[in-house]
Protein backbone atom coordinates (compact mmCIF):
# COMPACT_ATOMS: atom_id res chain seq x y z
CA UNK A 1 0.00 0.00 0.00
CA UNK A 2 1.10 3.68 -0.90
CA UNK A 3 1.89 5.85 2.12
CA UNK A 4 1.55 8.90 1.11
CA UNK A 5 -2.38 9.55 -0.26
CA UNK A 6 -2.72 9.67 -4.02
CA UNK A 7 -2.92 13.35 -5.26
CA UNK A 8 -6.71 14.70 -5.75
CA UNK A 9 -7.40 16.26 -9.05
CA UNK A 10 -10.45 18.03 -8.12
CA UNK A 11 -10.97 21.18 -9.99
CA UNK A 12 -12.42 24.00 -8.02
CA UNK A 13 -13.27 26.27 -10.43
CA UNK A 14 -15.04 29.91 -9.19
CA UNK A 15 -18.25 30.87 -11.33
CA UNK A 16 -20.86 33.52 -11.77
CA UNK A 17 -23.33 33.45 -9.26
CA UNK A 18 -25.86 32.97 -12.11
CA UNK A 19 -28.51 30.67 -10.73
CA UNK A 20 -31.34 29.22 -13.44
CA UNK A 21 -32.87 25.84 -14.80
CA UNK A 22 -30.95 26.03 -17.44
CA UNK A 23 -27.48 26.42 -15.08
CA UNK A 24 -28.15 23.35 -12.99
CA UNK A 25 -28.88 21.34 -15.66
CA UNK A 26 -25.23 21.04 -16.44
CA UNK A 27 -24.20 19.31 -12.76
CA UNK A 28 -24.34 16.08 -11.51
CA UNK A 29 -25.59 17.28 -8.28
CA UNK A 30 -26.02 20.96 -6.44
CA UNK A 31 -26.03 22.30 -2.99
CA UNK A 32 -27.86 24.79 -1.42
CA UNK A 33 -26.77 27.12 1.59
CA UNK A 34 -30.06 29.55 1.96
CA UNK A 35 -30.38 31.87 4.81
CA UNK A 36 -33.75 31.21 7.07
CA UNK A 37 -34.64 34.27 7.71
CA UNK A 38 -37.67 34.02 5.36
CA UNK A 39 -37.23 30.10 4.37
CA UNK A 40 -40.20 30.63 1.83
CA UNK A 41 -39.33 33.88 0.45
CA UNK A 42 -35.35 32.13 -0.46
CA UNK A 43 -36.97 29.14 -1.60
CA UNK A 44 -39.17 31.06 -3.81
CA UNK A 45 -36.57 32.90 -6.15
CA UNK A 46 -34.77 29.09 -6.85
CA UNK A 47 -35.22 27.63 -10.16
CA UNK A 48 -37.86 24.84 -9.97
CA UNK A 49 -39.65 26.77 -6.82
CA UNK A 50 -42.65 24.83 -6.39
CA UNK A 51 -40.87 21.39 -6.06
CA UNK A 52 -38.91 22.99 -3.58
CA UNK A 53 -41.72 25.06 -1.42
CA UNK A 54 -43.63 21.43 -1.78
CA UNK A 55 -40.87 19.55 0.27
CA UNK A 56 -40.38 22.57 2.86
CA UNK A 57 -43.93 22.13 3.15
CA UNK A 58 -44.10 18.14 3.76
CA UNK A 59 -40.26 18.40 5.88
CA UNK A 60 -41.56 21.16 8.02
CA UNK A 61 -44.03 19.05 9.58
CA UNK A 62 -41.41 17.20 11.18
CA UNK A 63 -38.28 19.27 11.34
CA UNK A 64 -37.65 22.83 12.03
CA UNK A 65 -34.81 23.28 10.40
CA UNK A 66 -35.37 20.71 7.27
CA UNK A 67 -32.79 19.39 4.65
CA UNK A 68 -34.77 19.06 1.93
CA UNK A 69 -33.09 16.38 -1.12
CA UNK A 70 -34.39 15.52 -4.42
CA UNK A 71 -33.45 15.23 -8.31
CA UNK A 72 -34.63 18.04 -10.50
CA UNK A 73 -37.11 17.06 -13.65
CA UNK A 74 -34.09 18.25 -16.12
CA UNK A 75 -32.49 16.01 -18.38
CA UNK A 76 -30.14 14.93 -16.18
CA UNK A 77 -32.03 14.61 -13.14
CA UNK A 78 -29.73 17.16 -11.18
CA UNK A 79 -29.38 15.68 -7.48
CA UNK A 80 -30.27 18.50 -5.59
CA UNK A 81 -30.11 19.46 -1.54
CA UNK A 82 -31.00 22.64 0.63
CA UNK A 83 -29.57 23.19 3.97
CA UNK A 84 -30.86 26.69 5.85
CA UNK A 85 -27.79 28.17 7.65
CA UNK A 86 -29.53 31.05 10.46
CA UNK A 87 -27.77 35.03 10.36
CA UNK A 88 -25.43 34.02 13.33
CA UNK A 89 -24.18 30.69 12.58
CA UNK A 90 -19.98 30.10 13.29
CA UNK A 91 -18.04 27.95 11.70
CA UNK A 92 -18.77 24.91 12.88
CA UNK A 93 -22.49 25.22 12.50
CA UNK A 94 -21.74 25.88 8.90
CA UNK A 95 -19.48 23.04 8.24
CA UNK A 96 -21.57 20.36 9.94
CA UNK A 97 -24.57 21.68 8.18
CA UNK A 98 -22.33 21.49 4.63
CA UNK A 99 -21.14 18.02 5.60
CA UNK A 100 -24.70 17.18 5.65
CA UNK A 101 -25.21 18.29 2.24
CA UNK A 102 -22.59 16.38 0.80
CA UNK A 103 -23.48 13.17 2.52
CA UNK A 104 -26.21 13.15 0.18
CA UNK A 105 -24.67 14.55 -2.71
CA UNK A 106 -20.78 13.05 -2.96
CA UNK A 107 -21.42 9.71 -4.26
CA UNK A 108 -20.53 7.51 -7.09
CA UNK A 109 -21.80 8.86 -10.44
CA UNK A 110 -21.77 12.06 -9.22
CA UNK A 111 -18.69 13.69 -11.06
CA UNK A 112 -20.06 17.41 -11.32
CA UNK A 113 -21.14 19.36 -8.53
CA UNK A 114 -22.20 23.02 -8.20
CA UNK A 115 -22.33 25.10 -4.75
CA UNK A 116 -24.68 27.89 -4.11
CA UNK A 117 -25.41 30.80 -1.41
CA UNK A 118 -28.87 32.27 -1.20
CA UNK A 119 -30.44 34.71 0.54
CA UNK A 120 -27.32 35.50 2.37
CA UNK A 121 -25.15 38.80 2.63
CA UNK A 122 -21.71 39.28 1.16
CA UNK A 123 -19.56 37.37 3.87
CA UNK A 124 -22.06 34.75 4.51
CA UNK A 125 -22.01 33.85 1.43
CA UNK A 126 -18.63 33.79 0.96
CA UNK A 127 -18.59 31.48 3.98
CA UNK A 128 -21.10 29.39 3.24
CA UNK A 129 -19.56 28.58 -0.32
CA UNK A 130 -15.71 28.04 1.54
CA UNK A 131 -17.81 25.30 3.67
CA UNK A 132 -19.61 23.90 1.08
CA UNK A 133 -16.05 23.12 -1.23
CA UNK A 134 -14.24 22.19 1.69
CA UNK A 135 -17.10 19.69 2.64
CA UNK A 136 -17.28 18.55 -1.16
CA UNK A 137 -13.41 17.96 -0.84
CA UNK A 138 -13.46 16.33 2.63
CA UNK A 139 -16.53 13.69 1.80
CA UNK A 140 -14.73 13.00 -2.18
CA UNK A 141 -11.23 12.28 -0.53
CA UNK A 142 -10.34 8.65 -0.91
CA UNK A 143 -9.20 7.24 2.38
CA UNK A 144 -6.65 3.80 2.55
CA UNK A 145 -8.65 0.44 1.89
CA UNK A 146 -7.23 -3.15 1.19
CA UNK A 147 -10.38 -4.75 0.71
CA UNK A 148 -10.06 -7.78 -1.91
CA UNK A 149 -12.97 -6.12 -4.02
CA UNK A 150 -12.53 -2.50 -3.29
CA UNK A 151 -15.80 -0.18 -1.87
CA UNK A 152 -17.39 2.54 -4.28
CA UNK A 153 -15.07 5.39 -3.99
CA UNK A 154 -16.23 8.67 -5.29
CA UNK A 155 -15.81 9.72 -8.27
CA UNK A 156 -16.03 14.05 -7.98
CA UNK A 157 -14.05 15.62 -10.40
CA UNK A 158 -15.23 19.33 -10.49
CA UNK A 159 -16.47 21.66 -7.82
CA UNK A 160 -17.87 24.76 -9.40
CA UNK A 161 -18.76 27.41 -6.93
CA UNK A 162 -21.05 30.03 -7.74
CA UNK A 163 -19.98 33.53 -6.37
CA UNK A 164 -17.66 33.90 -3.25
CA UNK A 165 -14.22 34.71 -3.40
CA UNK A 166 -11.00 32.65 -4.98
CA UNK A 167 -9.03 33.54 -2.23
CA UNK A 168 -11.57 31.51 -0.30
CA UNK A 169 -12.04 28.65 -2.54
CA UNK A 170 -7.46 28.53 -2.68
CA UNK A 171 -7.19 28.19 1.24
CA UNK A 172 -9.90 25.62 1.13
CA UNK A 173 -8.26 23.51 -1.39
CA UNK A 174 -4.60 23.85 0.67
CA UNK A 175 -6.57 23.43 3.71
CA UNK A 176 -8.63 20.02 2.59
CA UNK A 177 -5.31 18.81 0.80
CA UNK A 178 -3.51 19.23 4.25
CA UNK A 179 -6.65 17.69 6.37
CA UNK A 180 -6.11 14.74 3.67
CA UNK A 181 -2.58 13.85 4.14
CA UNK A 182 -3.64 13.45 7.96
CA UNK A 183 -6.11 11.37 7.75
CA UNK A 184 -5.01 9.44 5.23
CA UNK A 185 -1.37 8.70 7.40
CA UNK A 186 -3.41 8.05 10.66
CA UNK A 187 -5.73 5.23 8.57
CA UNK A 188 -2.96 3.56 7.60
CA UNK A 189 -2.56 0.09 9.69
CA UNK A 190 0.20 0.11 11.69
CA UNK A 191 1.92 -2.90 9.30
CA UNK A 192 2.08 -0.58 6.44
CA UNK A 193 3.24 2.76 8.30
CA UNK A 194 5.68 2.37 10.83
CA UNK A 195 8.09 5.09 11.55
CA UNK A 196 10.98 3.44 8.96
CA UNK A 197 7.85 3.76 5.99
CA UNK A 198 6.92 7.19 7.52
CA UNK A 199 10.61 8.45 7.49
CA UNK A 200 10.75 7.08 3.66
CA UNK A 201 7.16 8.91 2.95
CA UNK A 202 7.97 12.06 4.52
CA UNK A 203 11.68 12.23 2.22
CA UNK A 204 9.56 11.48 -1.17
CA UNK A 205 6.72 14.40 0.49
CA UNK A 206 9.57 16.67 0.90
CA UNK A 207 10.95 16.47 -2.71
CA UNK A 208 7.84 16.70 -3.97
CA UNK A 209 6.65 20.00 -2.36
CA UNK A 210 10.44 21.32 -2.50
CA UNK A 211 11.36 21.57 1.72
CA UNK A 212 14.16 20.54 3.17
CA UNK A 213 14.33 17.56 5.25
CA UNK A 214 16.75 16.33 7.49
CA UNK A 215 16.23 13.13 10.21
CA UNK A 216 17.89 12.81 13.52
CA UNK A 217 18.37 9.15 14.62
CA UNK A 218 18.68 7.56 17.28
CA UNK A 219 23.03 8.47 17.12
CA UNK A 220 22.41 12.01 16.06
CA UNK A 221 19.78 11.96 19.40
CA UNK A 222 22.23 10.50 21.50
CA UNK A 223 24.63 12.77 20.65
CA UNK A 224 22.34 15.56 21.56
CA UNK A 225 21.45 14.18 24.81
CA UNK A 226 17.96 13.23 24.11
CA UNK A 227 16.95 10.54 26.78
CA UNK A 228 13.54 11.55 26.94
CA UNK A 229 12.84 10.76 23.54
CA UNK A 230 15.54 7.55 23.59
CA UNK A 231 13.67 5.93 26.63
CA UNK A 232 10.63 5.38 24.73
CA UNK A 233 12.25 3.85 21.32
CA UNK A 234 14.98 2.03 22.74
CA UNK A 235 12.44 -1.03 23.26
CA UNK A 236 12.05 -0.81 19.11
CA UNK A 237 12.97 -4.15 17.40
CA UNK A 238 15.07 -2.03 14.87
CA UNK A 239 16.86 1.21 15.83
CA UNK A 240 14.84 3.47 12.96
CA UNK A 241 13.03 5.96 15.20
CA UNK A 242 13.70 9.79 15.61
CA UNK A 243 13.08 13.43 14.81
CA UNK A 244 11.93 14.47 11.41
CA UNK A 245 12.87 18.46 10.47
CA UNK A 246 10.88 19.65 7.17
CA UNK A 247 11.41 23.01 6.10
CA UNK A 248 9.72 25.55 4.01
CA UNK A 249 11.59 28.28 2.71
CA UNK A 250 9.07 30.25 0.63
CA UNK A 251 10.89 33.16 -1.78
CA UNK A 252 10.05 36.62 -0.62
CA UNK A 253 9.14 35.01 2.90
CA UNK A 254 8.62 38.25 5.96
CA UNK A 255 11.92 38.80 7.96
CA UNK A 256 12.05 37.25 11.24
CA UNK A 257 12.15 33.74 12.88
CA UNK A 258 10.68 30.83 11.47
CA UNK A 259 7.23 29.05 12.58
CA UNK A 260 7.72 26.24 14.28
CA UNK A 261 5.23 23.30 14.08
CA UNK A 262 5.68 19.98 16.33
CA UNK A 263 3.89 16.50 16.19
CA UNK A 264 3.93 13.64 18.01
CA UNK A 265 4.74 10.25 15.93
CA UNK A 266 4.10 7.04 18.10
CA UNK A 267 3.20 4.68 15.19
CA UNK A 268 1.48 2.16 17.45
CA UNK A 269 1.53 2.58 21.31
CA UNK A 270 1.32 -0.46 23.73
CA UNK A 271 1.26 1.47 26.70
CA UNK A 272 5.22 -0.27 27.29
CA UNK A 273 5.35 -1.94 30.94
CA UNK A 274 2.41 -0.10 31.68
CA UNK A 275 1.07 -2.50 28.81
CA UNK A 276 -2.87 -1.13 27.89
CA UNK A 277 -5.79 -3.06 27.76
CA UNK A 278 -6.79 -4.36 24.79
CA UNK A 279 -10.18 -1.72 24.37
CA UNK A 280 -7.40 0.82 24.75
CA UNK A 281 -4.83 -0.38 22.83
CA UNK A 282 -7.55 -1.48 19.48
CA UNK A 283 -6.78 2.13 17.62
CA UNK A 284 -3.10 3.36 19.02
CA UNK A 285 -2.03 3.00 15.82
CA UNK A 286 -3.62 6.45 15.36
CA UNK A 287 -1.76 7.92 18.24
CA UNK A 288 0.83 9.16 15.64
CA UNK A 289 -2.06 11.61 14.65
CA UNK A 290 -0.51 14.94 16.00
CA UNK A 291 2.39 14.52 13.84
CA UNK A 292 -0.04 13.86 10.91
CA UNK A 293 -1.38 17.12 11.51
CA UNK A 294 1.78 19.07 11.64
CA UNK A 295 2.97 17.95 7.97
CA UNK A 296 -0.93 18.54 6.77
CA UNK A 297 -0.47 21.95 7.94
CA UNK A 298 2.68 22.43 6.59
CA UNK A 299 1.15 21.49 3.45
CA UNK A 300 -1.33 23.20 3.39
CA UNK A 301 1.05 26.75 4.26
CA UNK A 302 3.36 25.24 1.21
CA UNK A 303 0.12 24.67 -1.35
CA UNK A 304 -1.43 28.69 -0.47
CA UNK A 305 2.21 29.57 -0.82
CA UNK A 306 1.99 31.43 2.66
CA UNK A 307 4.83 34.15 2.85
CA UNK A 308 6.76 32.86 6.19
CA UNK A 309 9.50 30.49 6.88
CA UNK A 310 7.85 27.06 8.74
CA UNK A 311 9.96 23.96 10.47
CA UNK A 312 8.14 21.05 11.33
CA UNK A 313 9.32 18.98 13.47
CA UNK A 314 8.37 15.50 14.18
CA UNK A 315 9.13 12.56 16.89
CA UNK A 316 9.13 9.67 15.19
CA UNK A 317 8.83 6.30 17.44
CA UNK A 318 6.67 3.02 18.45
CA UNK A 319 6.02 2.18 22.15
CA UNK A 320 6.89 -1.04 22.57
CA UNK A 321 6.76 -3.73 25.34
CA UNK A 322 9.99 -5.84 26.05
CA UNK A 323 13.11 -6.77 27.63
CA UNK A 324 14.33 -2.98 27.14
CA UNK A 325 11.55 -1.41 27.77
CA UNK A 326 11.60 2.03 29.83
CA UNK A 327 10.26 1.55 33.46
CA UNK A 328 8.88 3.56 36.27
CA UNK A 329 11.32 5.09 38.19
CA UNK A 330 14.02 5.09 35.57
CA UNK A 331 15.36 9.05 35.46
CA UNK A 332 16.14 10.07 32.45
CA UNK A 333 17.93 13.83 31.10
CA UNK A 334 16.34 14.82 28.42
CA UNK A 335 18.08 17.27 25.69
CA UNK A 336 17.98 20.42 27.41
CA UNK A 337 19.60 18.76 30.91
CA UNK A 338 16.27 18.50 32.67
CA UNK A 339 15.83 15.23 34.45
CA UNK A 340 12.47 13.27 34.94
CA UNK A 341 11.59 10.86 37.33
CA UNK A 342 9.70 8.10 35.04
CA UNK A 343 6.25 7.39 36.50
CA UNK A 344 4.28 5.44 33.95
CA UNK A 345 5.56 4.13 30.50
CA UNK A 346 2.07 5.03 28.65
CA UNK A 347 2.95 8.59 28.99
CA UNK A 348 5.33 8.32 26.54
CA UNK A 349 4.25 11.07 24.39
CA UNK A 350 5.26 14.25 26.72
CA UNK A 351 8.41 12.15 26.66
CA UNK A 352 9.08 12.54 23.16
CA UNK A 353 7.58 15.53 23.04
CA UNK A 354 10.18 17.02 25.54
CA UNK A 355 13.15 15.99 23.46
CA UNK A 356 11.10 17.59 20.37
CA UNK A 357 10.26 21.21 21.63
CA UNK A 358 13.87 20.70 23.24
CA UNK A 359 15.77 20.60 19.55
CA UNK A 360 12.83 23.06 17.97
CA UNK A 361 13.05 25.75 20.58
CA UNK A 362 16.92 25.61 19.53
CA UNK A 363 15.76 27.18 15.98
CA UNK A 364 13.82 30.31 18.21
CA UNK A 365 10.94 29.87 16.31
CA UNK A 366 8.86 33.31 16.24
CA UNK A 367 5.90 31.13 17.60
CA UNK A 368 5.81 27.07 18.61
CA UNK A 369 2.87 24.85 17.95
CA UNK A 370 2.65 21.36 18.99
CA UNK A 371 -0.07 19.02 17.89
CA UNK A 372 -0.64 15.58 20.42
CA UNK A 373 -3.09 12.59 21.48
CA UNK A 374 -1.84 13.78 24.44
CA UNK A 375 -4.28 12.54 27.01
CA UNK A 376 -7.49 10.97 28.23
CA UNK A 377 -8.09 13.68 30.71
CA UNK A 378 -8.16 16.06 28.07
CA UNK A 379 -11.49 13.73 26.33
CA UNK A 380 -13.26 13.60 29.72
CA UNK A 381 -12.76 17.49 29.91
CA UNK A 382 -13.99 18.53 26.83
CA UNK A 383 -15.56 15.54 24.45
CA UNK A 384 -14.38 14.65 21.39
CA UNK A 385 -16.33 17.67 19.73
CA UNK A 386 -13.31 20.24 21.22
CA UNK A 387 -9.54 19.40 21.48
CA UNK A 388 -7.75 21.44 24.11
CA UNK A 389 -5.45 24.53 24.02
CA UNK A 390 -2.63 25.64 26.67
CA UNK A 391 -0.16 28.11 26.51
CA UNK A 392 2.84 29.94 28.15
CA UNK A 393 1.40 33.55 27.21
CA UNK A 394 -2.26 34.11 28.56
CA UNK A 395 -3.05 37.32 26.77
CA UNK A 396 -2.97 34.89 23.52
CA UNK A 397 -6.45 32.39 25.00
CA UNK A 398 -9.09 34.50 22.79
CA UNK A 399 -6.75 34.35 19.50
CA UNK A 400 -6.67 30.64 20.45
CA UNK A 401 -10.38 30.42 20.64
CA UNK A 402 -11.75 32.94 18.43
CA UNK A 403 -9.55 31.00 15.30
CA UNK A 404 -11.72 27.69 16.53
CA UNK A 405 -14.77 29.78 16.29
CA UNK A 406 -13.79 31.21 13.04
CA UNK A 407 -12.21 27.70 11.26
CA UNK A 408 -15.10 25.68 12.70
CA UNK A 409 -12.52 23.16 14.72
CA UNK A 410 -12.99 24.38 17.85
CA UNK A 411 -10.79 24.38 21.25
CA UNK A 412 -10.72 25.86 24.64
CA UNK A 413 -7.98 27.11 26.69
CA UNK A 414 -6.77 25.73 29.88
CA UNK A 415 -5.11 27.43 32.79
CA UNK A 416 -1.41 26.70 32.97
CA UNK A 417 -0.62 28.17 36.58
CA UNK A 418 2.63 27.29 37.86
CA UNK A 419 1.49 26.24 41.05
CA UNK A 420 0.35 23.22 39.19
CA UNK A 421 4.20 22.18 39.12
CA UNK A 422 3.71 21.44 43.04
CA UNK A 423 1.67 17.91 41.66
CA UNK A 424 5.15 17.28 39.49
CA UNK A 425 7.84 17.90 42.10
CA UNK A 426 10.63 15.01 42.90
CA UNK A 427 12.74 14.12 45.21
CA UNK A 428 14.84 12.41 42.44
CA UNK A 429 14.90 14.16 39.84
CA UNK A 430 13.78 17.86 38.33
CA UNK A 431 10.40 16.57 37.63
CA UNK A 432 8.47 14.20 37.30
CA UNK A 433 6.91 12.84 33.71
CA UNK A 434 3.18 12.71 35.45
CA UNK A 435 1.19 11.46 38.22
CA UNK A 436 -0.12 8.39 39.83
CA UNK A 437 -3.55 9.77 39.34
CA UNK A 438 -5.43 11.23 36.37
CA UNK A 439 -6.68 14.12 37.92
CA UNK A 440 -6.14 16.98 35.64
CA UNK A 441 -3.48 15.23 33.62
CA UNK A 442 -4.15 17.15 30.50
CA UNK A 443 -3.00 20.46 32.45
CA UNK A 444 -0.19 18.76 34.32
CA UNK A 445 1.02 17.23 30.80
CA UNK A 446 1.11 20.66 29.22
CA UNK A 447 2.86 22.37 32.24
CA UNK A 448 5.52 19.60 32.05
CA UNK A 449 6.42 20.11 28.34
CA UNK A 450 6.73 24.11 29.33
CA UNK A 451 9.68 22.87 31.33
CA UNK A 452 11.20 21.83 27.64
CA UNK A 453 10.64 24.97 25.77
CA UNK A 454 13.27 28.16 25.13
CA UNK A 455 13.11 31.16 27.40
CA UNK A 456 11.12 33.78 25.74
CA UNK A 457 9.45 31.37 23.07
CA UNK A 458 5.63 31.84 22.69
CA UNK A 459 4.30 28.21 22.46
CA UNK A 460 0.78 26.78 21.86
CA UNK A 461 -0.35 22.99 22.62
CA UNK A 462 -3.25 21.46 21.23
CA UNK A 463 -4.50 18.12 22.77
CA UNK A 464 -6.19 16.50 20.10
CA UNK A 465 -9.30 15.16 21.88
CA UNK A 466 -11.36 15.92 18.49
CA UNK A 467 -9.08 13.98 16.35
CA UNK A 468 -11.16 10.88 16.37
CA UNK A 469 -15.04 10.95 16.74
CA UNK A 470 -17.84 8.20 15.63
CA UNK A 471 -18.85 9.22 12.27
CA UNK A 472 -16.29 12.11 12.20
CA UNK A 473 -16.91 15.32 12.65
CA UNK A 474 -18.27 18.93 11.43
CA UNK A 475 -17.66 18.31 7.69
CA UNK A 476 -15.48 15.61 8.26
CA UNK A 477 -17.10 11.77 7.20
CA UNK A 478 -14.25 10.00 9.09
CA UNK A 479 -13.56 8.21 12.29
CA UNK A 480 -10.14 10.00 12.17
CA UNK A 481 -10.94 13.58 11.85
CA UNK A 482 -7.22 15.53 10.89
CA UNK A 483 -8.61 17.94 13.29
CA UNK A 484 -5.85 20.59 13.72
CA UNK A 485 -4.82 21.48 9.93
CA UNK A 486 -7.71 23.72 9.62
CA UNK A 487 -8.06 24.81 13.10
CA UNK A 488 -3.96 26.10 12.59
CA UNK A 489 -4.28 27.53 9.27
CA UNK A 490 -7.05 30.18 10.68
CA UNK A 491 -4.66 30.52 13.56
CA UNK A 492 -1.55 31.46 11.46
CA UNK A 493 -3.38 33.31 8.86
CA UNK A 494 -4.04 35.71 12.23
CA UNK A 495 -1.52 38.43 11.52
CA UNK A 496 -2.39 40.01 14.93
CA UNK A 497 -1.45 36.60 16.64
CA UNK A 498 1.94 36.53 14.99
CA UNK A 499 2.54 39.97 15.50
CA UNK A 500 1.07 39.70 19.79
CA UNK A 501 3.41 35.74 19.75
CA UNK A 502 6.26 38.15 18.55
CA UNK A 503 5.57 40.97 21.03
CA UNK A 504 5.96 39.15 23.78
CA UNK A 505 8.46 36.39 22.85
Amino acid sequence: MQILPPETDFAVRRRPAALSEKVLARADAAAFLVGDADPRAALAGLPHAPLWQSLYRKSGRTSPTPLLVTRLPNARQTLAAVGFVGPGAGGFERLTLAGKLMHELVKPGVRTLQCHAVALDADATAAALEVLASAAMAHAAPMPQLKSKPLPVAELRTIDVHGGRSSDLAFAAATSAGNHLARWLTALPPNELDCLSYRRALARLARREGWSFRFYDERALARLGAGAFLAVSRANEHRGAGIARLSYRPRGARRGPPIGLVGKGICFDTGGINLKSHKSMYRMHGDMQGSAVAVGTLLALSRTRAPVEVDCWLALTENQIGPRAYRPQEVVRAMNGVTIQVVHSDAEGRMVLADALALASRAKPAVLVDFATLTGACVNALTDRYSGAFTNRPDLHESLQSAGRRSGERVWCFPMDKDFDRELESRVADVMQCTMESKGDHILAARFLSRFVGDGIAWVHVDLSSSERKHGLAHIPTEFTGFGVRYAMHLLDDGEFLAQAERRA
